[in-house]
């Protein structure tokens, strides 16, 4: 998925500021696939996703708004039917939430920068966390390795 950022003013891989920005106004400027998501707490469909069987090198970011929330290097196969993830690339990139809906008791994430629903976390995860960030992949992006390094060389140039 690649996001339009033309539409979406708020969509940055470098401002860490945080989004609030109203329902009506997320509305107008997501695709409805991510709006259901990120602003309604929707689940894509398990094994959907681009990203369950996805194996590139690099970084994955929040499609609301760009923030960064896993490295590739902690991406697992759960079998779970989603992308998995035992650990966030900082701790502020992500936002737990209890979630007590569906009569079960599980920890909801949501993205640091615009709080977004991602998905869950669980603790039956591989080693070193034991951890399992279960993600909708509608609202992930990517970026490869050496193309987010560029650019993020490119950016620190065009501040100096």
């Amino acid at each position: 998925m690649e996001n339009d950022s033309k539409k979406n003013p708020v969509y940055s891989h470098t401002d860490n500021s945080k989004v609030n920005l109203s329902d009506s106004e997320w509305k107008k400027i997501l695709p409805d696939d991510i709006y259901y998501i990120a602003r309604q707490k929707g689940t894509e469909r398990p094994w959907t996703s681009k990203f369950e069987k996805f194996d590139e090198v690099g970084t994955y970011y929040c499609a609301v708004c760009g923030n960064a929330l896993f490295r590739s290097n902690t991406k697992f196969e759960s079998g779970c039917g989603w992308p998995s993830f035992y650990e966030p690339i900082s701790k502020g990139s992500i936002i737990y939430i209890p979630d007590n809906t569906l009569g079960m008791q599980r920890t909801e994430v949501e993205c640091g920068r615009c709080k977004a629903h991602l998905g869950h976390v669980f603790d039956d995860g591989p080693p070193p966390t034991g951890l399992r960030y279960c993600i909708n992949g509608v609202v992930l992006d990517f970026e490869k390795a050496q193309q987010a390094e560029k650019k993020y060389n490119d950016g620190k140039k065009a501040g100096e």
